[in-house]
């Protein structure tokens, strides 16, 4: 599959024969490759993801008016029209129109905080972000569409509060998604990976080596967040809140002083991850069982897994960046339950063919993986993993190197 966006002069023209005005303005959202910590932001648990250049983009211009309307690049994908001076209504799970309308109930708060009556904007969107990949399109949409309307309605908001409200306002989707995929979609610096935190979010830029290589690629199998997709991630989110509250039941009182909260109430896996000595991992492996060891083992073991590897990122150190994605593979796989065996079968197949580590990406259930080569494997690991998706008789097979890219931003239109 080769996504590309139309050359700008066609944006112009499809926009104007949409809207019968010529745009003014592009407001663009990197996806992203996470290298490594799965299902770990929505705990407060730390991320090291990097923005892609692959982006959606809304080409747009502003309204007198508080009408909403948007088209989208694929003829598929039906237009939509709706106002922000009325309260929003989520369309069937899954439509593209729902992050449209995410984005736009962030701006719709922000505007009634500040006492605004909010504008509308007509928008054209083109993405080359494989939909249902794993790699963040629908957050990009989200994001670009916030800062769309930010822009036409003249309103500011420091970059790390808008981290916050893009991640709040993707829960109108219904998925009880963490921040990582907003945050690096704003946050994104060119050449580097970042080490997102959380409670506080914080980013922290770590430049990539100029001789590694991210390569990914599409397992073909859609990782829909919907539906039965959208229901299992739920699931896993109150699992672990469920497994912490496990967890903290086994502490004695003298415990949970020294731990510096009281009674239990206030303990956070950030927390007891600060706490090594505490020895939270092997505690869970002798008090708890089932599926609540594995969702506490893989959160608190993916989250030191992340340190490591932003470590071994900071250092060079290729061989131990790749151990650690492999190890994050086999939590996320045994302990998690979220690969497939066609993800499996590309991290093998990636490996086989030279990448220091592979791992599946973003929330698991399909779409993609994520392999560590370098130069001189680069080209040996796509061409194997080009070859094993023709195995599976994947259509148009999504194989690229990843490069680490700016975050999103509005453009005038010259």
């Amino acid at each position: 599959m080769d996504l590309r966006h139309p050359p700008a002069s066609v944006r112009v023209d499809r926009f104007t024969e949409a809207f019968g005005a010529p745009p003014t303005h592009v407001a663009f959202a990197p996806g992203r490759v996470n290298l490594i910590g799965d299902h770990t932001d929505y705990n407060g648990l730390p991320v090291l993801p990097m923005a892609l250049q692959r982006r959606v983009e809304l080409v747009l211009r502003a309204r007198p008016d508080a009408v909403v309307r948007v088209a989208n690049a694929d003829p598929a994908a039906e237009r939509g029209t709706f106002l922000l001076s009325e309260p929003l209504e989520r369309g069937r799970p899954g439509h593209w129109l729902n992050y449209v309308k995410a984005g736009a109930g962030a701006v719709q708060t922000l505007a009634a905080e500040r006492g605004v009556a909010p504008v509308g904007v007509d928008a054209w969107v083109t993405s080359d972000v494989p939909v249902a990949a794993g790699l963040s399109s629908s957050s990009a949409l989200v994001v670009a569409t916030m800062l769309a309307l930010l822009h036409t309605n003249r309103i500011t908001c420091a970059r790390a509060e808008l981290m916050a409200r893009a991640a709040r306002a993707e829960r109108f989707v219904g998925t009880e998604g963490g921040g990582m995929d907003q945050a690096i979609s704003l946050g994104g610096r060119a050449g580097h990976a970042l080490r997102i935190d959380f409670e506080p979010l914080t980013l922290h830029a770590i430049p990539i080596p100029d001789t590694w290589r991210f390569v990914v690629a599409h397992s073909g199998e859609r990782a829909e967040k919907s539906g039965e997709a959208q229901a299992v991630y739920n699931a896993r989110v109150r699992a672990c809140a469920d497994g912490l509250a496990a967890l903290t039941a086994t502490w004695t009182p003298a415990e949970r002083t020294d731990l510096g909260v009281d009674g239990g109430a206030g303990v956070t896996y950030a927390r007891l991850l600060a706490r090594p000595d505490l020895a939270p991992v092997a505690r869970a492996e002798t008090r708890l069982d089932g599926p609540t060891l594995r969702c506490v083992r893989h959160t608190l073991t993916e989250a030191q897994r992340v340190l490591a590897a932003a470590a071994a990122l900071a250092r060079g150190d290729a061989e131990d960046f790749g151990a650690a994605m492999d190890a994050s593979h086999a939590s996320l796989a045994d302990d998690y339950g979220v690969s497939t065996p066609r993800l499996d079968a590309l991290v093998t197949e990636a490996r086989r063919a030279g990448a220091h580590g592979a791992r599946l990406t973003g929330a698991g259930l399909g779409g993609s993986m994520v392999a560590l080569t370098d130069e001189h494997t680069e080209e040996s690991v796509r061409a194997a993993l080009l070859r094993r998706l023709r195995d599976f008789a994947v259509e148009d097979p999504v194989v690229f190197t990843a490069v680490a890219s700016d975050g999103a931003r509005v453009d005038a239109l010259l």
